[in-house]
């Protein structure tokens, strides 16, 4: 008899870090069975948006990336993964939006600028802070999972493309892949491309993947995306081996959108 996959809520998980949120965690068949088989984990963010249509924030539609999982498994892309979807909170821009670039002199402005707008500067240093140092070590010690870099991935969209990044720019020896997903490049502009140019690490162990569509809040994306196309050659990335960029025509900045094309990222990342 074929054991399911299962789904569990770590509900309220609490941090030193950050406020508590729900954890919800997708597993292959085998990966709560009582067996050796290990699996590389996937985190990512705004959890409520990924499974269950009935808790998406923004349009009742879900990713859907259990169901996008479930394919490329049943046609040998991949032997699994588990999903670590972490729900955001009202402060998910601010842990989102990645610090560093507004801790310098020259980006006083527009340090000003967000603090004014959101009511306080960015808390994504806390964020990852609760990534790495609580969330991941209790999935690894609760989870069959495969713990290295090379297994270990985060994954997010608009402003959860722009923190997967950050993640994997801030813990290079934690995280050995991002797929940033209709990135919200505009909010910091042109100088938060180059930050990132600059803070990636070289080619050579790590893999980053990115897209956008050409509708809605993408429209304005192929700029600043094409500008990161350019450090991202220069750092030594290969296009379709370590790096990858996808414009989609017509796609726009939705649940829906991410949806349709959630595969390609995740073949990506997993092959």
């Amino acid at each position: 008899m074929a054991i399911p996959p299962s789904f569990i809520r770590h509900p309220d998980f609490q941090s030193r870090f950050v406020a508590p949120r729900h954890v919800d965690v997708w597993c292959p068949p085998l990966a709560t069975a009582a067996t050796a088989v290990r699996y590389p984990v996937i985190y990512m963010h705004d959890g409520q948006n990924l499974f269950d249509p009935t808790t998406s924030l923004t349009t009742g539609v879900a990713w859907g990336v259990d169901a996008a999982l479930a394919r490329l498994i049943a046609t040998g892309v991949t032997a699994g993964a588990i999903i670590v979807g972490i729900w955001n909170t009202p402060l998910r821009v601010r842990e989102y939006m990645p610090a560093q670039p507004l801790a310098t002199a020259e980006a006083t402005p527009a340090r000003q600028q967000f603090e004014t707008q959101l009511g306080g500067l960015p808390l994504s240093d806390n964020y990852l802070r609760f990534l790495v140092h609580e969330l991941k070590p209790f999935i690894d010690t609760t989870y069959h999972t495969l713990p290295n870099p090379a297994h270990t991935f985060v994954m997010g969209s608009s402003m959860g493309g722009l923190i997967s990044l950050y993640a994997l720019a801030q813990y290079p020896a934690v995280f050995g892949a991002a797929g940033c997903v209709s990135t919200h490049w505009p909010i910091g502009q042109e100088r938060l491309v180059d930050y990132f140019g600059a803070a990636v690490p070289p080619a050579g162990t790590h893999c980053l993947y990115f897209d956008y569509g050409t509708v809605g809040l993408d429209a304005q994306y192929e700029p600043y995306q094409q500008r990161m196309d350019g450090h991202m050659a220069a750092k030594g990335y290969t296009h379709g081996r370590d790096w990858a960029t996808h414009k989609f025509p017509g796609a726009d900045h939705n649940e829906a959108a991410w949806q349709a094309r959630v595969e390609i990222p995740l073949r990506f990342l997993l092959g």
